[in-house]
């Protein structure tokens, strides 16, 4: 191997190698977060009993995926229990003889296994666009990226989503050269993510009409014959992704038993005719009801130290500007304007920019402002535009571009092992973030066993009052606490801990009890420690 392309390779290796470092860290120190348990259990009820009923606002690929984690566990799981699906989580993790440490890494394993081949993915794109150190910043863009290393340590299903539609886009864009073979691995990477997130319907129409556009630049000759390809491609990627979906919900029950759940919300105009024309199994129109019935809700929120109920578009916004690194953010940017300044590089912003822009605005109008993880898939297409400036060939621009791209580095490793609540510099960084963002974005629950073994070490014996948002069982590791909403104020003494997503969304009585209280610590940037 030459010399050059070993080094090449060797910086490839060592970027994967301290991501996979990083997510393996948090994989084995962090409690189950809020969301985990339920995936787990409905991948468990999907291996065991091959039944669609648990978690159907939620397709099944992802949560198969977990399975092929959890199937190494033997995990037991009462077939009569009929618990709702945040019971039986907790009854699988808690409540049946499982090892809660080891089944949730188990799940966690495989999603850290796609993170990583994702970011291949990534390196490959940036590299068709902008050549080996093109594609070489934007997997530093993507092994950096303190939301990716934190989502793609969790049995969630936010960053498998957003990599294989990423794939879907990538082999879009391959397509130009050639169809036969690329389209319809963009169809199946499209049905895949799919049948993974609901949230990327609205990246269909762009697909199918690149898939189209591909073809029709890679052939030539007679005009009508070209036309008729380009619909063909277009057509064959949607039938394949469609045919993805349903080969998914087969995959778990051959015979697709399903009931539809009582109380849908009976939505009217596009909502209805996407439900209603969607080519997809019951179960998944079903589970689109159960989003929109979502939607419908008032939610509490929290934005720069402000709470609030409703859904502020601008949340967003806000929420990626906080908690991404600014060397990224710069570059990010360097990399859409170079893009269109380099002629032959303007045809491939279709192929990022709207995909990125339709789903941001769908995340502006939603009514769950919890956490930039809706907004993951700007990290994985930004980064692939962020390696553009490879091209740029002005030294003092590419001193520059180095620099951001060891600031990015720097401000990732800082943050180690506590990429959760991460921030940027300009905001206080990640000790601060909870000034600023609640729930996902800083304390999702993760916390619990790290505050456990704080308690045993810094404060053995003392009186313990918890309010904990989670989904853990506190008692499990190993914290004694009693409720303080559960005896009179005054009675309240000792140690007071609270998650930071309850600090921000405190009522009269918790902000009462914080405010006679004297803060002394926290654990994970997540959970306050008070002495009162």
């Amino acid at each position: 191997m030459p010399r050059r392309r070993l080094i090449y390779v060797l910086a490839v290796l060592v970027m994967l190698g301290q991501m996979a470092f990083a997510m393996w860290t948090t994989a084995i120190q962090q409690s189950p977060t809020i969301d985990e348990p339920v995936y787990v259990a409905a991948a468990e009820v999907y291996r065991q009993q091959h039944s669609l009923r648990y978690n159907p606002e939620h397709p099944p690929l992802g949560k198969l995926i977990i399975a092929a984690g959890t199937a190494f566990a033997g995990a037991d799981l009462d077939p009569a229990y009929a618990g709702n699906q945040t019971r039986l989580g907790r009854h699988l993790l808690y409540e049946t003889g499982n090892n809660p440490f080891q089944l949730m890494l188990l799940a966690r394993l495989p999603v850290i296994l796609l993170t990583l081949l994702f970011g291949l993915v990534v390196l490959f794109f940036a590299r068709d666009l902008a050549g080996p150190w093109g594609g070489l910043i934007a997997l530093a863009m993507y092994s950096f990226s303190p939301d990716v290393i934190a989502h793609g340590s969790l049995a969630t299903l936010d960053v498998p989503a957003a990599g294989l539609l990423l794939t879907a886009f990538w082999a879009a864009w391959r397509a130009r050269d050639r169809p036969t073979l690329w389209v319809p691995v963009a169809g199946a990477a499209l049905g895949a993510a799919l049948a993974t997130r609901m949230s990327v319907l609205p990246a269909v129409p762009l697909l199918v009409l690149l898939a189209g556009w591909s073809t029709w630049r890679a052939r030539t000759g007679d005009l009508r014959r070209r036309l008729l390809l380009a619909a063909g491609a277009a057509l064959g990627a949607g039938v394949l992704a469609v045919a993805v979906v349903w080969f998914v919900y087969l995959v778990v029950d051959p015979r697709l038993r399903w009931t539809t759940p009582v109380n849908l919300p009976d939505v009217q105009g596009l909502k209805r005719l996407a439900v209603d024309w969607l080519p997809f199994p019951q179960a998944y129109t079903d589970g689109m009801l159960i989003q929109f019935k979502f939607e419908n809700r008032l939610f509490n929120g929290f934005l720069l130290g402000e709470s609030y109920k409703g859904s502020p578009w601008y949340y967003m916004p806000v929420a990626i500007l906080i908690k991404t690194p600014l060397g990224m953010l710069a570059l990010w940017i360097g990399g859409l304007v170079t893009m269109l300044m380099v002629p032959r590089l303007r045809a491939a912003l279709l192929y990022l920019v709207p995909v990125s822009v339709v789903l941001l605005l769908v995340t502006m109008t939603g009514a769950r402002n919890y956490g930039t993880r809706y907004a993951i898939h700007l990290h994985l297409f930004l980064a692939v535009a962020a390696g553009a400036v490879a091209l740029i060939r002005w030294r003092p621009s590419r001193v520059a571009a180095a620099l951001l791209v060891l600031w990015v580095a720097t401000s990732s490793l800082l943050t180690f092992p506590f990429y959760l609540p991460y921030s940027n510099e300009a905001f206080g960084g990640t000790a601060r973030t909870h000034l600023n963002l609640h729930d996902a974005n800083v304390d999702w629950g993760q916390d619990l066993a790290r505050l456990g073994v704080y308690l045993r070490t810094e404060h053995p014996g003392e009186q313990v009052w918890l309010v904990y948002k989670g989904s853990g069982v506190p008692a499990y590791y190993g914290i004694e606490s009693r409720d303080p909403y559960s005896v009179p104020l005054d009675e309240v003494r000792g140690l007071l801990v609270v998650s930071d997503s309850r600090v921000a969304l405190a009522g009269p009585r918790l902000k009462q009890m914080i405010a006679t209280s004297q803060e002394i610590g926290d654990v994970g940037h997540s959970i306050r420690i008070y002495r009162r």
